[in-house]
């Protein structure tokens, strides 16, 4: 079977929640890394969709022409754009935004002074990845799951538990001690708990679409 013709959604890149009309909160990543996943499926023949952060990714002349590129910031953009879109057109999500896990509890509506110091409550975001299997039970949905400095058995474990709590097909899980660049060490692991590494975002990219590709025909 062939991805020719398939329907690819990719998120990719960090969401900002607001702390005042100015400051925000987000994360580290670029989105270097879903951008590459999108640039492979549409190399493989694909439909792609890419949803983009405001992170340091570089794009090309021929992502914007050869993708459907559609932008956010913040992280209520990326929900909308969930909510707004029929997600169940699309026969692969991967979801790979680094999507803010907190929220500020009361955002000022001005611009806080930076003479003095202020607290900020923060509080939980809805998890997106669960709005998206809510949306499209059919969709073959790949999450992505980061820890910080586990060893490999328990941020297996972790990932597994994440995976089933959101239905997904796949996870990939990263440890952000094993990423320098294009050196990107994961783990691709499915329901029965078989894990797949990679150890470049170059091989990522390869397992994904051959993973996904396996996994779309036995749909």
């Amino acid at each position: 079977m062939s991805l020719v013709g398939k329907n690819i959604l990719v998120t990719a890149g960090p969401t900002w929640t607001a702390v005042d009309r100015v400051r925000v909160l987000t994360s580290v990543f670029s989105g270097e890394t879903g951008l590459r996943i999108a640039r492979a499926f549409k190399e493989q023949g694909c439909k792609v969709t890419l949803f983009m952060g405001p992170g340091r990714a570089k794009f090309q002349t021929s992502d914007w022409t050869e993708m459907n590129v559609q932008q956010f910031f913040y992280y209520d953009d990326l929900d909308q754009l969930l909510k707004t879109t029929d997600l169940t057109q699309f026969d692969a999500i991967l979801h790979s935004s680094a999507v803010s896990d907190f929220k500020s509890d009361d955002v000022y509506q001005g611009k806080k002074s930076s003479k003095d110091g202020f607290n900020i409550p923060l509080i939980p975001t809805e998890k997106l990845v669960d709005k998206i299997r809510l949306a499209t039970p059919e969709s073959f949905l790949v999450k992505f799951k980061l820890q910080v400095g586990l060893p490999r058995e328990e941020l297996h474990d972790i990932a597994l538990n994440s995976l089933k709590a959101s239905s997904a097909e796949l996870i990939v899980a990263n440890n952000l001690d094993e990423m320098d660049g294009e050196a990107h060490q994961t783990y691709i692991i499915d329901p029965a708990g078989e894990s797949i590494p990679a150890s470049t975002k170059t091989d990522l990219c390869s397992e994904l679409i051959s993973q996904v590709n396996s996994g779309l025909k036995s749909k």
